[in-house]
């Protein structure tokens, strides 16, 4: 989630119908810190590949599920936790003509009830950015090959990739998993996000 997400929605010609709702609901919800559009373009493009389940982290109130679900084939289930009762109600809402997406109100280690999956975003916990907040454990989440992606980060040139002006260890947990091949795919100046997948398991 970004603080400026929901309002970098408001004058873009040709959202999807979907995620144009859960923008509606955010906005009358007063809640800022939707995905931004080049994220949810990301997450559009990779839900389109899964041919089983996707997870989230972090509903909020549901564009980044909007997102996924506009580009996830009709075969596909998708599973979303929040940890904010309200906000988890609203966002049920926006995708009360859609069976195919589930919204929990729970913790985000409840995701794991919901899987393995092919795709997991992890927005509202699971990330190890914050104090406290342990990475997933995502060599128990995906299937083999699933991919994971992990947003919010800040583009810095050259190695280690720093976060006020020391080495990100959030950031650096996720490009040197040894379970994961990772990449960080900058999507504006000022964004960009780690998507990593599950290697093979090793003999």
């Amino acid at each position: 989630m970004t603080e400026l997400g929901t309002n970098a929605h408001a004058d873009l010609p040709g959202l999807p119908p979907l995620v144009r709702r859960a923008v509606d609901a955010a906005r009358a919800q007063g809640f800022p810190y939707s995905c931004r559009p080049e994220q949810g373009r990301l997450l559009q493009v990779l839900a389109g590949g899964v041919s089983g389940r996707i997870g989230e982290t972090g509903t909020g109130l549901g564009v980044g599920l909007a997102w996924l679900a506009s580009g996830a084939r009709t075969d596909v289930r998708l599973f979303s936790v929040e940890r904010d009762a309200e906000r988890a109600r609203v966002a049920a809402g926006v995708f009360e003509a859609h069976p195919e997406v589930t919204v929990v109100h729970g913790d985000w280690r409840d995701i794991e009830a919901y899987g393995p999956f092919d795709l997991l975003v992890l927005d509202g916990g699971g990330q190890g950015k914050a104090p406290g907040d342990h990475p997933a454990a995502v060599e128990h989440l995906l299937t083999p090959g699933g991919t994971v992606v992990i947003d919010d980060f800040t583009p810095t040139p050259g190695w280690p990739p720093l976060h006020e002006g020391k080495p990100d260890r959030a950031r650096l947990h996720w490009l040197e998993h040894p379970d994961l091949r990772a990449t960080e795919i900058r999507l504006a100046p000022d964004l960009s996000t780690v998507v990593a997948t599950l290697r093979a398991a090793r003999l």
